[in-house]
């Protein structure tokens, strides 16, 4: 196979770098020092066509292919991975309706998406409950044509500035994972309470936050799928957007690659550019190898989906987030090295990269649950 981009990927490719050099990393410092939303940003991304880049073309949207997102993906984490996950976060609060929603489902909460830069989110992880789901603790007890959820999600990105949430809950306890089942809530609800906005290493201009539901009123018809349908829901949406989460950690790896090549090029050190020591330029030719190895296992696994291998694509989808989320981490780590002392300041930007590049290897499953992913898949799949 060939994964030479076509003319119009091309553009697409061209066009979110540009959004990105011009919208995003100007603000990119400062809505990381400050822990600023960027509404902003979104709202001009989502203006070009760079938000909800799944949403079919029956509900308004661009319907472009997984892989068609990893490319548009690159781009905005490589301008700021926070700013880009708060403009690509939608991908994964559509997910489940997406895979589980009906028509109606789908025309109520996906559609709007294209109308106006509304925000989803996606809730699954708890206080107890993170790589574990068996754990969550969040139930939703049926009641005439309504159920009543009540419980906490925490680490929920864009929880504070989302309209809604697709929460999974509990319908029966004594199942485990496969009592879990999945809801959209809308964030407005009586009940639904942001307890508090959480103050990250990294990705600071992600708005991330714990939610509370107390005795929340959440209508039948909001149930995505069957009761005990949520945990297959869960998996088969970050199947999905794993790869998207891979390439983030990509982009972020390649601007510090590229911001180490020019440092290395203007830093003198004994009369000649550090470039030129071969402990420096062996850092930067393993960034170059490490980096293309993580691009096209991100490529290969979107490739995967879009050809309509499903869960047949689970490993891949793991590899390339275990293998990319580790690049990032290593490459910001060497970055801070070629920089030396000035990579430990802020006024450098590889200390951001660096703080940055460790959440990809914790949300959306750790590089550890990827590596038990994997090893399942290779003796049981």
């Amino acid at each position: 196979m060939s994964f030479a981009l076509t003319d119009e990927q091309k553009e697409l490719r061209s066009l979110a770098r540009e959004f990105a050099e011009k919208e995003i990393r100007p603000k990119a410092a400062e809505y990381d020092e400050h822990q600023t939303h960027p509404a902003d940003v979104v709202a001009k991304a989502h203006d070009l066509g760079l938000m909800n880049l799944h949403i079919p073309e029956s509900l308004g949207g661009p319907e472009l292919s997984a892989f068609d997102g990893m490319l548009v993906g690159e781009e905005l984490n490589w301008g700021c991975s926070g700013i880009g996950t708060s403009i690509g976060a939608n991908g994964l609060a559509a997910g489940p309706i997406l895979i589980a929603g009906t028509d109606e489902q789908k025309r109520e909460w996906l559609a709007p998406l294209v109308s106006e830069p509304i925000l989803g989110c996606f809730g699954l992880s708890e206080p107890g409950a993170g790589s574990d789901v068996s754990g969550i603790q969040t139930t939703a007890v049926a009641k005439g044509d309504d159920y009543i959820v009540n419980g906490s999600k925490m680490f929920i990105t864009n929880a504070g500035k989302a309209s809604w949430m697709v929460c999974f809950a509990s319908t029966d306890k004594s199942k485990g994972h496969r009592g879990l089942t999945a809801f959209v809530i809308g964030m407005d609800a009586e009940g639904v309470t942001i307890e508090k906005h959480l103050d990250k290493m990294g990705q600071r201009a992600t708005d991330t936050s714990a939610v509370a539901f107390q005795d929340v009123v959440v209508p039948s018809a909001n149930r995505l799928g069957e009761e005990g349908d949520g945990f297959k829901i869960a998996m088969q949406t970050l199947d999905f957007t794993r790869p998207g989460t891979a390439v983030g950690a990509v982009g972020v790896a390649q601007a510090a690659y590229e911001l180490s090549i020019d440092y290395a090029k203007e830093r003198v050190q004994f009369g000649m550019p550090i470039a030129m020591n071969q402990g420096v330029s062996f850092l930067v030719a393993d960034m170059a190898a490490e980096i293309e190895a993580a691009r096209l296992l991100t490529w290969q696994a979107a490739w995967m989906i879009d050809q309509g291998y499903g869960r047949k694509a689970t490993k891949y989808s793991s590899f390339a987030k275990r293998f990319a989320a580790d690049t990032a981490m290593k490459v910001t780590t060497d970055a801070v090295q070629v920089f030396g002392g000035y990579g430990y300041i802020k006024e450098y930007p590889v200390e951001k990269l660096m703080r940055d590049a460790k959440l990809f290897q914790i949300y959306e499953g750790t590089s550890q649950i990827q590596r038990l992913v994997i090893a399942k898949e290779i003796f049981l799949g």
